[in-house]
Protein backbone atom coordinates (compact mmCIF):
# COMPACT_ATOMS: atom_id res chain seq x y z
CA UNK A 1 0.00 0.00 0.00
CA UNK A 2 1.41 3.06 -1.04
CA UNK A 3 2.58 5.94 1.83
CA UNK A 4 0.19 8.93 2.02
CA UNK A 5 2.29 11.83 0.57
CA UNK A 6 2.24 15.04 2.59
CA UNK A 7 0.81 18.44 1.95
CA UNK A 8 2.99 20.34 -0.63
CA UNK A 9 3.56 23.18 2.10
CA UNK A 10 4.63 20.09 4.70
CA UNK A 11 7.02 19.54 1.60
CA UNK A 12 8.60 22.54 1.77
CA UNK A 13 8.99 22.37 5.34
CA UNK A 14 10.59 19.82 5.04
CA UNK A 15 13.41 21.04 2.69
CA UNK A 16 13.68 24.10 4.48
CA UNK A 17 15.21 22.14 7.38
CA UNK A 18 17.96 22.44 5.11
CA UNK A 19 18.71 25.98 5.98
CA UNK A 20 18.75 24.62 9.77
CA UNK A 21 21.58 22.23 9.33
CA UNK A 22 18.78 19.21 10.31
CA UNK A 23 19.01 17.55 6.68
CA UNK A 24 16.44 16.62 3.80
CA UNK A 25 13.83 14.29 5.63
CA UNK A 26 12.69 12.54 2.50
CA UNK A 27 9.68 10.44 5.02
CA UNK A 28 6.69 9.71 3.19
CA UNK A 29 7.93 11.12 -0.14
CA UNK A 30 7.47 9.17 -3.13
CA UNK A 31 11.30 9.15 -3.29
CA UNK A 32 12.92 6.23 -5.33
CA UNK A 33 16.45 5.25 -4.95
CA UNK A 34 18.51 5.15 -8.16
CA UNK A 35 21.61 3.79 -8.76
CA UNK A 36 23.63 6.42 -10.05
CA UNK A 37 24.93 4.60 -12.79
CA UNK A 38 21.49 4.60 -14.50
CA UNK A 39 21.53 8.13 -14.72
CA UNK A 40 23.47 9.81 -17.62
CA UNK A 41 23.57 13.34 -18.64
CA UNK A 42 23.48 13.19 -22.27
CA UNK A 43 26.14 15.98 -24.33
CA UNK A 44 23.74 17.64 -26.69
CA UNK A 45 20.29 17.70 -28.78
CA UNK A 46 21.94 15.13 -31.20
CA UNK A 47 22.40 12.43 -28.78
CA UNK A 48 19.05 13.45 -27.24
CA UNK A 49 17.10 12.70 -30.71
CA UNK A 50 19.21 9.49 -31.48
CA UNK A 51 18.48 8.42 -27.82
CA UNK A 52 14.57 9.38 -28.32
CA UNK A 53 14.44 7.33 -31.41
CA UNK A 54 16.04 4.49 -30.21
CA UNK A 55 13.90 3.83 -27.15
CA UNK A 56 11.16 4.25 -29.30
CA UNK A 57 12.14 1.51 -31.76
CA UNK A 58 13.47 -0.83 -28.94
CA UNK A 59 9.89 0.03 -26.99
CA UNK A 60 7.74 -3.13 -26.12
CA UNK A 61 5.16 -1.86 -23.21
CA UNK A 62 4.56 1.99 -23.31
CA UNK A 63 5.41 5.14 -24.57
CA UNK A 64 4.27 7.78 -22.91
CA UNK A 65 5.54 11.28 -24.68
CA UNK A 66 4.28 14.79 -23.12
CA UNK A 67 5.65 18.16 -24.49
CA UNK A 68 4.31 21.75 -24.93
CA UNK A 69 4.33 20.59 -28.34
CA UNK A 70 5.20 18.08 -31.47
CA UNK A 71 6.14 20.07 -34.20
CA UNK A 72 4.34 19.67 -38.04
CA UNK A 73 8.50 19.58 -39.21
CA UNK A 74 10.88 16.90 -40.56
CA UNK A 75 11.94 16.43 -36.91
CA UNK A 76 8.12 16.44 -35.67
CA UNK A 77 7.18 13.79 -38.57
CA UNK A 78 10.22 11.65 -37.51
CA UNK A 79 8.98 11.23 -34.16
CA UNK A 80 5.51 10.65 -35.08
CA UNK A 81 6.33 8.22 -37.98
CA UNK A 82 8.92 6.61 -34.93
CA UNK A 83 6.06 6.35 -33.01
CA UNK A 84 3.58 4.48 -35.80
CA UNK A 85 6.85 2.07 -36.89
CA UNK A 86 6.83 1.08 -33.49
CA UNK A 87 3.33 0.24 -32.87
CA UNK A 88 3.08 -1.08 -36.45
CA UNK A 89 5.77 -3.77 -35.10
CA UNK A 90 4.51 -4.56 -32.06
CA UNK A 91 0.53 -4.29 -31.97
CA UNK A 92 0.33 -4.19 -28.28
CA UNK A 93 2.12 -1.60 -27.28
CA UNK A 94 0.44 1.25 -25.95
CA UNK A 95 1.63 4.94 -27.42
CA UNK A 96 0.29 7.94 -25.70
CA UNK A 97 1.51 11.38 -27.27
CA UNK A 98 0.33 14.52 -24.71
CA UNK A 99 0.89 18.14 -25.76
CA UNK A 100 -0.59 21.70 -25.35
CA UNK A 101 -3.92 21.70 -26.20
CA UNK A 102 -4.40 25.79 -27.38
CA UNK A 103 -0.50 24.94 -28.92
CA UNK A 104 -1.63 22.45 -31.28
CA UNK A 105 -4.45 24.09 -32.54
CA UNK A 106 -2.54 26.89 -34.25
CA UNK A 107 -0.17 28.49 -36.06
CA UNK A 108 3.06 29.39 -35.62
CA UNK A 109 3.35 33.04 -34.07
CA UNK A 110 3.60 35.31 -37.00
CA UNK A 111 2.89 32.76 -40.03
CA UNK A 112 -0.58 33.53 -40.42
CA UNK A 113 -3.99 31.37 -39.50
CA UNK A 114 -3.35 27.53 -39.52
CA UNK A 115 -4.78 24.32 -38.00
CA UNK A 116 -1.72 24.30 -36.32
CA UNK A 117 0.10 20.29 -35.66
CA UNK A 118 -3.29 18.61 -35.26
CA UNK A 119 -3.94 18.50 -38.62
CA UNK A 120 -0.95 16.25 -39.57
CA UNK A 121 -1.47 14.21 -36.34
CA UNK A 122 -4.95 13.40 -38.04
CA UNK A 123 -3.62 12.86 -41.36
CA UNK A 124 -0.88 10.46 -39.46
CA UNK A 125 -3.86 8.88 -38.04
CA UNK A 126 -5.76 8.39 -41.31
CA UNK A 127 -2.81 6.67 -43.54
CA UNK A 128 -1.31 4.74 -40.78
CA UNK A 129 -4.26 4.33 -37.80
CA UNK A 130 -4.62 5.48 -34.85
CA UNK A 131 -2.43 3.57 -32.72
CA UNK A 132 -0.72 6.33 -31.84
CA UNK A 133 -2.97 8.50 -29.78
CA UNK A 134 -2.47 11.95 -29.18
CA UNK A 135 -4.21 14.35 -26.89
CA UNK A 136 -4.57 17.88 -26.17
CA UNK A 137 -4.17 19.23 -22.87
CA UNK A 138 -5.81 22.57 -21.70
CA UNK A 139 -4.21 23.80 -18.79
CA UNK A 140 -6.50 27.19 -18.86
CA UNK A 141 -9.38 28.33 -21.11
CA UNK A 142 -6.69 30.57 -22.97
CA UNK A 143 -2.80 29.76 -23.74
CA UNK A 144 -2.36 33.48 -22.91
CA UNK A 145 -3.40 32.30 -19.26
CA UNK A 146 -1.43 29.12 -18.90
CA UNK A 147 0.22 25.91 -20.60
CA UNK A 148 1.18 22.32 -20.55
CA UNK A 149 4.54 22.73 -19.38
CA UNK A 150 4.74 18.90 -17.77
CA UNK A 151 7.82 17.16 -19.72
CA UNK A 152 9.09 14.16 -19.74
CA UNK A 153 9.30 10.82 -22.34
CA UNK A 154 8.66 7.62 -20.45
CA UNK A 155 9.46 4.36 -22.45
CA UNK A 156 9.26 1.32 -21.13
CA UNK A 157 11.31 1.81 -17.95
CA UNK A 158 13.22 4.55 -18.99
CA UNK A 159 12.86 8.23 -18.18
CA UNK A 160 14.35 10.45 -20.87
CA UNK A 161 14.03 13.99 -19.16
CA UNK A 162 14.34 17.45 -21.07
CA UNK A 163 12.56 20.71 -21.30
CA UNK A 164 12.58 20.33 -24.70
CA UNK A 165 9.47 20.12 -27.22
CA UNK A 166 9.93 18.26 -30.36
CA UNK A 167 10.78 20.13 -33.60
CA UNK A 168 13.62 20.83 -35.85
CA UNK A 169 15.75 23.21 -33.95
CA UNK A 170 15.18 21.26 -30.66
CA UNK A 171 16.28 18.17 -32.33
CA UNK A 172 19.02 19.92 -34.39
CA UNK A 173 18.10 19.50 -37.95
CA UNK A 174 19.19 21.19 -40.91
CA UNK A 175 22.03 22.54 -38.60
CA UNK A 176 20.87 24.84 -36.07
CA UNK A 177 20.02 24.14 -32.66
CA UNK A 178 17.88 24.97 -29.40
CA UNK A 179 20.24 23.84 -26.58
CA UNK A 180 18.87 22.29 -23.35
CA UNK A 181 19.34 19.76 -21.15
CA UNK A 182 18.83 16.30 -21.20
CA UNK A 183 18.86 13.53 -18.89
CA UNK A 184 18.19 9.48 -19.11
CA UNK A 185 17.29 7.64 -16.21
CA UNK A 186 16.62 4.05 -16.39
CA UNK A 187 14.36 3.18 -12.96
CA UNK A 188 10.76 1.22 -13.14
CA UNK A 189 9.58 2.66 -10.41
CA UNK A 190 9.90 6.50 -11.22
CA UNK A 191 8.68 5.48 -14.89
CA UNK A 192 5.89 3.87 -13.07
CA UNK A 193 5.23 7.16 -11.06
CA UNK A 194 5.03 9.60 -13.58
CA UNK A 195 3.26 7.37 -15.69
CA UNK A 196 0.59 7.50 -13.18
CA UNK A 197 0.59 11.04 -12.71
CA UNK A 198 -0.30 11.27 -16.61
CA UNK A 199 -2.89 8.80 -16.32
CA UNK A 200 -4.33 10.04 -13.06
CA UNK A 201 -4.68 13.39 -14.68
CA UNK A 202 -5.24 13.35 -18.59
CA UNK A 203 -6.58 10.17 -19.28
CA UNK A 204 -9.67 9.72 -20.20
CA UNK A 205 -10.80 13.11 -18.92
CA UNK A 206 -13.55 15.30 -20.84
CA UNK A 207 -10.90 18.42 -20.81
CA UNK A 208 -8.13 16.44 -22.75
CA UNK A 209 -9.32 15.70 -26.07
CA UNK A 210 -8.21 13.37 -28.57
CA UNK A 211 -6.22 15.44 -31.86
CA UNK A 212 -5.90 13.44 -34.06
CA UNK A 213 -9.41 12.60 -34.89
CA UNK A 214 -12.49 14.94 -35.91
CA UNK A 215 -14.40 16.79 -34.50
CA UNK A 216 -12.33 18.45 -32.19
CA UNK A 217 -14.91 20.46 -29.40
CA UNK A 218 -14.40 24.21 -29.25
CA UNK A 219 -12.33 25.36 -26.14
CA UNK A 220 -15.98 27.10 -25.31
CA UNK A 221 -17.05 23.81 -24.42
CA UNK A 222 -14.83 22.67 -22.21
CA UNK A 223 -14.94 25.25 -20.00
CA UNK A 224 -16.83 23.10 -16.99
CA UNK A 225 -14.09 20.32 -17.97
CA UNK A 226 -11.02 22.52 -17.91
CA UNK A 227 -11.67 23.90 -14.68
CA UNK A 228 -12.49 20.49 -12.98
CA UNK A 229 -8.91 19.66 -14.42
CA UNK A 230 -7.65 22.74 -12.77
CA UNK A 231 -8.83 21.99 -9.42
CA UNK A 232 -7.65 18.48 -9.36
CA UNK A 233 -3.85 19.54 -10.98
CA UNK A 234 -3.42 21.86 -8.14
CA UNK A 235 -3.67 18.69 -5.77
CA UNK A 236 -2.33 16.58 -7.58
CA UNK A 237 1.64 15.25 -7.13
CA UNK A 238 3.27 11.73 -7.76
CA UNK A 239 2.58 8.74 -6.88
CA UNK A 240 4.47 5.74 -5.26
CA UNK A 241 6.27 3.92 -2.34
CA UNK A 242 9.71 5.09 -1.03
CA UNK A 243 12.37 3.47 -1.40
CA UNK A 244 15.43 3.85 0.96
CA UNK A 245 18.91 5.02 -1.08
CA UNK A 246 21.22 2.40 -0.64
CA UNK A 247 25.19 3.30 -0.97
CA UNK A 248 25.63 4.57 -4.44
CA UNK A 249 21.87 5.37 -4.64
CA UNK A 250 20.80 8.81 -5.90
CA UNK A 251 17.02 9.74 -4.22
CA UNK A 252 14.88 10.94 -7.15
CA UNK A 253 12.07 13.33 -6.30
CA UNK A 254 9.55 13.98 -8.97
CA UNK A 255 7.46 16.93 -7.99
CA UNK A 256 4.51 18.75 -9.85
CA UNK A 257 3.62 22.26 -9.30
CA UNK A 258 0.56 24.46 -10.49
CA UNK A 259 -0.88 27.58 -9.07
CA UNK A 260 0.35 30.28 -6.87
CA UNK A 261 -0.35 28.44 -3.52
CA UNK A 262 0.64 25.19 -2.13
CA UNK A 263 3.03 24.52 -5.18
CA UNK A 264 5.60 22.02 -4.43
CA UNK A 265 7.91 22.68 -6.87
CA UNK A 266 8.11 26.40 -6.49
CA UNK A 267 8.26 25.72 -2.52
CA UNK A 268 10.75 23.02 -3.04
CA UNK A 269 12.91 25.29 -5.43
CA UNK A 270 13.23 28.42 -3.27
CA UNK A 271 13.60 25.66 -0.20
CA UNK A 272 16.66 24.51 -2.01
CA UNK A 273 17.87 28.19 -2.28
CA UNK A 274 17.71 29.39 0.98
CA UNK A 275 19.61 26.15 2.13
CA UNK A 276 22.13 26.66 0.18
CA UNK A 277 25.32 26.74 1.43
CA UNK A 278 28.42 27.18 -0.74
CA UNK A 279 28.01 27.25 -4.33
CA UNK A 280 24.38 27.55 -6.68
CA UNK A 281 24.41 27.50 -10.41
CA UNK A 282 20.65 28.98 -11.44
CA UNK A 283 20.04 28.62 -15.37
CA UNK A 284 17.20 30.30 -17.12
CA UNK A 285 16.76 30.98 -20.20
CA UNK A 286 14.63 34.31 -20.02
CA UNK A 287 16.15 36.80 -17.38
CA UNK A 288 12.46 37.41 -15.63
CA UNK A 289 13.17 35.94 -11.93
CA UNK A 290 9.49 35.93 -9.89
CA UNK A 291 10.14 37.67 -6.91
CA UNK A 292 10.40 35.40 -4.31
CA UNK A 293 13.75 34.05 -6.00
CA UNK A 294 15.16 37.76 -6.15
CA UNK A 295 15.04 38.16 -2.58
CA UNK A 296 16.57 35.06 -2.14
CA UNK A 297 19.41 35.37 -4.16
CA UNK A 298 19.56 39.19 -2.35
CA UNK A 299 19.67 36.54 0.80
CA UNK A 300 22.38 34.00 -0.31
CA UNK A 301 24.97 36.76 -1.65
CA UNK A 302 24.61 39.17 1.88
CA UNK A 303 25.58 35.62 3.57
CA UNK A 304 28.34 35.03 0.83
CA UNK A 305 26.85 32.04 -0.95
CA UNK A 306 28.93 32.10 -4.27
CA UNK A 307 26.03 32.49 -7.62
CA UNK A 308 26.34 31.64 -10.82
CA UNK A 309 24.06 32.38 -13.11
CA UNK A 310 23.60 31.50 -17.45
CA UNK A 311 21.32 33.28 -19.57
CA UNK A 312 21.03 33.32 -23.05
CA UNK A 313 22.14 36.62 -24.60
CA UNK A 314 19.47 38.52 -26.27
CA UNK A 315 20.44 37.13 -29.64
CA UNK A 316 20.16 33.44 -28.10
CA UNK A 317 16.20 33.79 -27.30
CA UNK A 318 13.93 32.08 -29.71
CA UNK A 319 12.12 35.34 -30.19
CA UNK A 320 15.05 37.29 -31.39
CA UNK A 321 14.71 39.03 -34.84
CA UNK A 322 17.67 40.20 -36.60
CA UNK A 323 18.13 43.70 -37.73
CA UNK A 324 18.45 43.12 -41.43
CA UNK A 325 14.54 41.13 -41.13
CA UNK A 326 11.11 43.08 -40.87
CA UNK A 327 10.27 43.64 -36.99
CA UNK A 328 7.06 42.71 -34.93
CA UNK A 329 5.98 42.97 -31.60
CA UNK A 330 7.41 39.32 -30.40
CA UNK A 331 10.77 40.65 -31.50
CA UNK A 332 10.45 42.81 -28.42
CA UNK A 333 10.93 39.79 -25.43
CA UNK A 334 14.44 39.65 -26.02
CA UNK A 335 15.12 43.07 -25.32
CA UNK A 336 12.69 43.00 -22.19
CA UNK A 337 14.86 40.19 -20.94
CA UNK A 338 18.47 42.21 -21.37
CA UNK A 339 16.62 45.10 -19.87
CA UNK A 340 15.86 43.15 -16.79
CA UNK A 341 19.61 41.59 -16.34
CA UNK A 342 20.74 44.63 -16.76
CA UNK A 343 19.17 46.31 -14.13
CA UNK A 344 20.03 43.12 -11.90
CA UNK A 345 23.55 43.46 -12.28
CA UNK A 346 23.33 46.68 -11.72
CA UNK A 347 21.71 46.07 -7.82
CA UNK A 348 24.88 43.42 -7.21
CA UNK A 349 27.69 45.07 -9.47
CA UNK A 350 29.77 44.62 -6.17
CA UNK A 351 29.32 41.14 -5.79
CA UNK A 352 29.99 40.51 -9.89
CA UNK A 353 33.48 42.70 -9.11
CA UNK A 354 34.61 40.30 -5.92
CA UNK A 355 33.42 37.08 -8.42
CA UNK A 356 30.64 36.11 -5.70
CA UNK A 357 28.16 36.72 -8.52
CA UNK A 358 28.82 35.61 -11.95
CA UNK A 359 26.51 36.35 -14.52
CA UNK A 360 26.90 34.01 -17.91
CA UNK A 361 25.76 35.45 -20.99
CA UNK A 362 25.53 32.16 -23.74
CA UNK A 363 25.78 32.44 -27.19
CA UNK A 364 27.21 29.92 -30.14
CA UNK A 365 26.44 31.56 -33.12
CA UNK A 366 22.57 32.16 -34.52
CA UNK A 367 21.48 28.74 -32.43
CA UNK A 368 19.30 29.57 -29.35
CA UNK A 369 19.21 28.39 -25.29
CA UNK A 370 16.78 26.94 -23.46
CA UNK A 371 18.49 25.72 -20.56
CA UNK A 372 16.39 25.82 -17.15
CA UNK A 373 17.11 24.10 -13.31
CA UNK A 374 19.28 24.07 -10.43
CA UNK A 375 22.73 22.85 -8.97
CA UNK A 376 23.11 23.37 -5.21
CA UNK A 377 26.38 22.69 -2.88
CA UNK A 378 27.22 19.65 -5.34
CA UNK A 379 24.21 17.16 -3.48
CA UNK A 380 21.37 18.60 -5.01
CA UNK A 381 20.04 19.00 -8.46
CA UNK A 382 16.72 20.23 -10.14
CA UNK A 383 16.27 18.93 -14.03
CA UNK A 384 12.48 21.00 -14.64
CA UNK A 385 11.14 22.65 -17.30
CA UNK A 386 10.30 25.65 -15.20
CA UNK A 387 11.25 28.46 -16.74
CA UNK A 388 11.90 30.70 -13.10
CA UNK A 389 9.77 32.95 -13.99
CA UNK A 390 6.45 34.52 -12.58
CA UNK A 391 4.51 32.80 -15.54
CA UNK A 392 5.79 29.33 -14.42
CA UNK A 393 5.65 30.50 -10.76
CA UNK A 394 2.10 30.81 -11.49
CA UNK A 395 0.06 29.91 -14.76
CA UNK A 396 1.69 27.23 -16.40
CA UNK A 397 1.72 23.50 -15.41
CA UNK A 398 5.32 22.34 -14.29
CA UNK A 399 7.20 19.21 -12.87
CA UNK A 400 10.69 18.77 -11.98
CA UNK A 401 12.81 16.09 -10.82
CA UNK A 402 14.71 16.63 -7.45
CA UNK A 403 18.11 14.91 -7.60
CA UNK A 404 19.56 14.19 -3.74
CA UNK A 405 23.18 13.24 -4.34
CA UNK A 406 24.98 12.98 -0.92
CA UNK A 407 27.99 10.64 -2.08
CA UNK A 408 28.77 13.00 -4.89
CA UNK A 409 28.12 10.33 -7.46
CA UNK A 410 26.81 12.86 -10.08
CA UNK A 411 29.33 15.01 -10.01
CA UNK A 412 31.59 15.08 -12.36
CA UNK A 413 28.59 14.55 -15.11
CA UNK A 414 27.46 18.22 -13.79
CA UNK A 415 30.71 19.76 -13.82
CA UNK A 416 31.20 18.15 -17.36
CA UNK A 417 28.04 19.83 -18.71
CA UNK A 418 28.94 22.70 -16.82
CA UNK A 419 32.07 23.33 -18.71
CA UNK A 420 30.38 22.37 -21.84
CA UNK A 421 27.81 25.01 -21.26
CA UNK A 422 30.76 27.85 -20.48
CA UNK A 423 32.71 27.15 -24.04
CA UNK A 424 30.04 29.37 -25.62
CA UNK A 425 29.20 31.66 -22.52
CA UNK A 426 30.80 34.67 -21.51
CA UNK A 427 31.37 36.44 -18.12
CA UNK A 428 29.73 39.53 -17.47
CA UNK A 429 32.05 41.95 -15.79
CA UNK A 430 29.90 44.92 -15.85
CA UNK A 431 26.17 46.32 -16.22
CA UNK A 432 27.39 48.72 -18.53
CA UNK A 433 28.62 45.93 -20.87
CA UNK A 434 24.83 44.70 -21.97
CA UNK A 435 23.27 48.06 -24.09
CA UNK A 436 21.47 50.45 -23.16
CA UNK A 437 17.41 51.24 -24.20
CA UNK A 438 18.97 53.90 -25.82
CA UNK A 439 20.70 51.61 -28.50
CA UNK A 440 18.12 49.84 -28.98
CA UNK A 441 16.91 49.67 -32.47
CA UNK A 442 13.87 52.35 -32.98
CA UNK A 443 11.01 50.07 -32.98
CA UNK A 444 12.09 48.57 -29.68
CA UNK A 445 12.79 52.14 -28.04
CA UNK A 446 9.23 52.94 -28.87
CA UNK A 447 7.17 50.15 -27.91
CA UNK A 448 9.51 50.07 -24.69
CA UNK A 449 8.56 54.50 -24.03
CA UNK A 450 4.99 52.87 -24.98
CA UNK A 451 4.58 50.38 -22.22
CA UNK A 452 6.09 52.29 -19.73
CA UNK A 453 3.79 55.01 -20.20
CA UNK A 454 0.70 52.96 -19.64
CA UNK A 455 2.86 50.97 -17.04
CA UNK A 456 2.19 47.84 -18.88
CA UNK A 457 5.95 46.44 -18.27
CA UNK A 458 5.40 44.97 -15.13
CA UNK A 459 2.24 43.47 -16.40
CA UNK A 460 3.60 41.95 -19.46
CA UNK A 461 6.44 40.59 -17.47
CA UNK A 462 4.22 38.65 -15.00
CA UNK A 463 2.85 37.25 -18.05
CA UNK A 464 5.77 35.87 -19.94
Amino acid sequence: MNRPLPSPRNLARRLLSLGRGRGLDLSGQASFAVPAQAITTLAGPTEFRDTLLSLIAQARRRIVLVALYLQDDDAGREVIEALHAARKAHPDLSVEVYVDWHRARRGLIGKGDSEGNAAMYRDYAQRLGEGVVIRGVPVQNRELFGVLHLKGFIIDDAVLYSGASLNDVYLARHGRYRLDRYHLIRHQALADSMVGYVDAQFRGRDAVPRLDRLPLPRTRDLQEPIRRLRQSLQQAQYEGISEAPGDGDVAVIPLAGFGRNDNALNETLLALLRGAQRRVILLTPYFNLPRQVRVVIGHLLRRGCQLDIMVGDKTANDFYIPPEQPFSRIGLLPYLYEANLRRFAHDHQGAIDSGQLNLWLWRDGDNTYHLKGLLVDGEFAVLTGNNLNPRAWALDLENGLLLRDPSRRLLPQHEAEWQALRRHATRLAHYRDLPGVRSYPPEVRKLLRRMRRMRLDRLVNRLL
